[in-house]
């Protein structure tokens, strides 16, 4: 990475401006984080750049690597630490970015040997922070020269953090409200249904439900499907 210039400088409004766009796309996850890595090698010429995420699924939560824009099989196989664990963990306990001149010299880097194979040598790791001082991830940059990252440069790659931050928060908020629409759907559906064979089949509302999911199971098919045939045969028979 070279000293930072006006080229390097317009490079990082250009990153923000793209991960901005991805704010109101309809992106899937995966691909915003690929595009957010990429962008953000790209345009400040670091050799790899890593995002991880906080999985609070797993008990306790652990911190997982999840997108990078480099194709070596020793960096983008499947990694995940502890919280408190590495120099990732670091930045997600200390809710700040951390800059290393020599990854190999320094007790919190816990991968030397991956950095040896893939001749890493200085490295930045940035928090993604929400408004609320939430930190879901953090933003990993590495270059093969030695470098000594300046405030600005460190103040940039943050920026470009919190925007990849609001961008993912928003991608995971559209897909959570997708789905609780459909969950509404699938149940007004299913409700529906009901009605139809309590009406046609003379059945009570607790039969009519065990029948709809035995047809399910036994058609190996979601319930939501089962209940829009019976809905769609209705109205077949009823001509609409």
């Amino acid at each position: 990475m070279d000293k930072l210039d006006q080229h390097t400088y317009d490079g990082y409004i250009k990153a923000l401006t793209d991960i901005s766009r991805a704010i109101t796309s309809d992106l899937f996850l995966e691909d915003l984080l690929k595009l957010i890595v990429m962008v953000t090698a790209k345009v400040t010429g670091v050799d790899i750049c890593s995002l991880w995420l906080i999985d609070d699924n797993e008990k306790p939560p652990k911190i997982r690597l999840k997108a990078t824009q480099s194709i070596d099989p020793e960096y983008v196989k499947d990694r995940a630490l502890n919280l408190d664990e590495g120099v990732v963990g670091y930045v997600v306990t200390h809710k700040r970015p951390i800059a290393i001149t020599d990854v190999l010299r320094n007790p919190r880097f816990k991968e030397r040997e991956m950095a040896r194979k893939l001749g890493l040598v200085s490295m930045v790791g940035v928090p993604l922070k929400l408004k609320d001082e939430k930190i879901i991830g953090v933003l990993n940059c590495f270059t093969s020269e030695p470098h000594a990252f300046s405030n600005t440069e460190i103040n940039l790659f943050t920026a470009v953090a919190n925007q990849a931050a609001l961008a993912i928060l928003n991608t995971e908020l559209m897909v959570k409200t997708k789905v609780i629409q459909e969950e509404l759907e699938t149940r007004k559906m299913v409700e529906r249904a009901k009605e139809i064979l309590m009406h046609r089949r003379q059945m009570k509302g607790d039969e009519a439900f065990r029948w709809l999911q035995k047809r399910s199971m036994d058609s190996r098919k979601p319930l939501r499907h089962i209940a829009e045939a019976v809905i769609i045969s209705e109205d077949i028979a009823q001509g609409r």
